[in-house]
């Protein structure tokens, strides 16, 4: 269901631009440094669903989620009152000037992020409100190169799962496959890091080209790429319902948060997907019905959420429907109250709920 909806919104978002600068909304640089540790990290939490008991994975859920939803609502709720404080200071220098407001304010990036202390408005102008409702074809908007540097990562960490379920679990073969994928993640996520941290690369969606990365800051935030994997693989997630809040505290502006950070999840949830599949833990039918709606809910979605940002011009609203999907998923996905009611059935039964053992596991 995440994998459809997530393919569905990138589709929609490759013909889209940057709310304020002439480039794609999906942030190619941003998502070539995590999406390789994220793939990764997908690879070791699918390890991890099958150790842990389910009991430990409703409780890791409702942290999380609930964690996650309320972090992104208070930024929602900043935002806004940011948002409120540009509308009125625009208000008032149009009333000044003897002007009247003739169009919608396009959004501007506001403060946030590391290093922005020199960061500077941006003065609105005609063009600026172009690039909000202009959309180039899909040739030139994608960034090919960067695009087949992230294809090249999930498809040899696809061939070496695959080749993983042909090997006797936990025999030397397995073992091996398995610690092939970090120089295949860690190199990619590692050469982007560096080419941001010389300055080579910056990540031009937050338009300051003069953010100065700090090694602890990029190993921090590779970390988290890893984290948001295992988390997404644990709980059969794509890891975007985290990277999303955390690029909003990078100081990325909305739109581009949430695409960039469906763009990675495309690659890891469909990653997901397939290992859930060579473990047979998923029925075909159900699968293809969701993903069916899914699809189609995201191309709606997609659509009514950038009329209803052009129309109230508060991009804060983005982050409110972010932190109300994580919250509505909690509950959707059967962990919070199904798998409650089952934790106190097995626990009535006196049943095990301990760990489970990974070279026992049987398909």
């Amino acid at each position: 269901m995440i994998t459809g909806g997530a393919a569905a919104t990138v589709f929609y978002n490759l013909r889209q631009k940057h709310p304020t600068l002439d480039m794609p909304v999906i942030d190619y640089d941003l998502a070539l440094l995590f999406q390789p540790v994220l793939v990764l990290g997908i690879s070791i939490g699918v390890a991890f669903n099958v150790i842990f008991a389910d009991w430990m994975i409703t409780v890791l859920l409702l942290i999380i989620f609930v964690g996650i939803a309320t972090k992104a609502f208070l930024k929602g709720v900043e935002t806004w009152k940011k948002e409120t404080i540009i509308k009125k200071e625009t208000a008032r220098q149009s009333q000044f000037n003897g002007t009247e407001r003739t169009a919608e304010v396009a959004y501007e990036p506001l403060p946030g992020g590391p290093n922005t202390s020199n960061h500077k408005e941006p003065k609105k102008s005609k063009e600026t409100v172009r690039l909000r409702h202009h959309k180039g074809s899909i040739l030139e908007n994608v960034r090919w190169k960067a695009l087949g540097v992230l294809f090249t990562v999930w498809v040899l960490i696809l061939a070496s799962e695959i080749a993983k379920s042909h090997t006797t679990t936990c025999s030397v073969e397995y073992w091996v496959l398995n610690l092939l994928q970090v120089p295949v993640a860690l190199g990619a996520t590692s050469y982007q890091a560096v080419l941001l941290y010389t300055g080579k690369r910056v990540i031009a969606s937050k338009g300051d080209q003069r953010t100065q990365w700090r090694a602890h800051q990029l190993i921090m935030y590779c970390s988290c790429g890893i984290c948001a994997g295992i988390v997404g693989g644990l709980l059969g997630l794509g890891g975007g319902f985290i990277l999303g809040p955390l690029f909003l505290e990078l100081g990325i502006p909305p739109q581009v948060s949430s695409a960039t950070a469906t763009f990675a999840m495309t690659f890891s949830a469909s990653m997901s997907v397939v290992e859930y599949y060579l473990l047979k833990r998923f029925p075909i039918p159900y699968t293809l019905y969701f993903v069916a709606v899914s699809t189609f809910a995201a191309f709606v979605g997609q659509v009514l959420v950038r009329k209803l940002v052009a129309i109230l011009g508060r991009a804060s609203l983005i982050i409110f429907i972010l932190s109300s999907t994580i919250f509505v998923s909690a509950i959707s996905l059967g962990k919070c109250g199904v798998g409650i009611s089952n934790m106190i059935q097995r626990i009535a039964n006196k049943e095990y709920m301990g760990f489970e053992n990974l070279c026992t596991y049987s398909a």
